[in-house]
C-alpha cells in the first residue's frame, strides 16, 4: 500500500514543485531520484492525472481543475519561499521568484528577477515578430545537453534550498 506524503518523515520541510503539464520525462526522473535519496517531498501539478512511481512515497501527483493556468495558480498559492519549482512557463516563474522560491526551467536555466524580466521581454518581442510573419519556429527539441544542464543546475539549487531550509529549522 502506498503511503501518503504525510505519513513518512521528511528530512526537511522543503518541497519541490513541478509544473508537470509539459515537463520532460528526463526532468521528472532526475527529480524523482533526488527526492528519494534526500527524502524531499515532490509534487507534480497538472490538469490531468499523472502516474507517479508507487515505490516513491516522497512523490505525489496533484490534479487540478481543467482550464488555463489552474496548475500555475495552485503552485503559486501553495508554494512557499525557499521551495524549489520547475517550470518553462515564464509568467509562472516570475510569480514564484517574486514569492521567494528557487525556480529552474527544464533546460537548466535558473530564473531570477532580472532573468525573468529579460526573458519575458524577449518572448513578447518574438511573439510580435511571429505575429507579423517575420519569425517562425520555436525552441529546439529537448536533448542530452538540456538534460545535463538541468541536472547540474537542479543539483546546485537543490543544495542551496536544502541548506536554507535546514538553517531556518535549526533552533
Amino acid at each position: 500500500m502506498k503511503r501518503s506524503v504525510d505519513e513518512f518523515e521528511r528530512a526537511i520541510s522543503l518541497k519541490i514543485w513541478i509544473d508537470a503539464d509539459a515537463a520532460p520525462f528526463d526532468v521528472k526522473q532526475i527529480v524523482f531520484r533526488a527526492s528519494k535519496r534526500l527524502r524531499v517531498e515532490t509534487l507534480l501539478v497538472a490538469n490531468r492525472f499523472l502516474e507517479t512511481p508507487v515505490a516513491l512515497t516522497t512523490v505525489r501527483s496533484i490534479q487540478v481543475a481543467d482550464g488555463a493556468d489552474q496548475a500555475d495558480r495552485y503552485i503559486v498559492t501553495h508554494g512557499e519561499a525557499g521551495d524549489l519549482a520547475i517550470t518553462a512557463d515564464l509568467p509562472l516563474a516570475g510569480q514564484l521568484v517574486d514569492k521567494g522560491l528557487f525556480v529552474i526551467d527544464p533546460r537548466g536555466d535558473e530564473y531570477s528577477p532580472n532573468t525573468v524580466a529579460t526573458r519575458l521581454s524577449m518572448r513578447n518581442f518574438l511573439d510580435d515578430l511571429r505575429g507579423s510573419g517575420m519569425v517562425t519556429g520555436g525552441s529546439p527539441p529537448y536533448g542530452e545537453t538540456d538534460k545535463k544542464a538541468f541536472a547540474a543546475t537542479f543539483d546546485r539549487l537543490l543544495t542551496k534550498a536544502i541548506r536554507r531550509a535546514k538553517a531556518s529549522e535549526s533552533p
